[in-house]
């Protein structure tokens, strides 16, 4: 199982609606508003590398009002 904690930064005062959204994609287990230099920390599981990747890319950067993401991965 791989995991990753996904920083975001959403275009301004879209944090609620790209919440939401988050929230319905699989392979997302937590979604949280933060304050700081990010907006959002988004939980990400999957089953492969390929398949993070895939989220990743295709599912949550691709989404509207996401202006900026850093991605971290866990080793274990």
């Amino acid at each position: 199982m791989r995991r990753a904690f996904v920083m975001v930064n959403t275009d301004l005062g879209s944090e609620a609606e790209l919440q939401s959204e988050l929230k319905k994609v699989e392979g997302i287990v937590g979604v949280y508003q933060v304050y700081g230099v990010y907006d959002m920390i988004v939980e990400v599981e999957a089953e492969s590398d390929q398949k993070l990747k895939e989220i990743l890319f295709s599912r949550i950067r691709s989404l509207k009002h996401v202006s900026s993401t850093l991605t971290l991965t866990t080793t274990s």
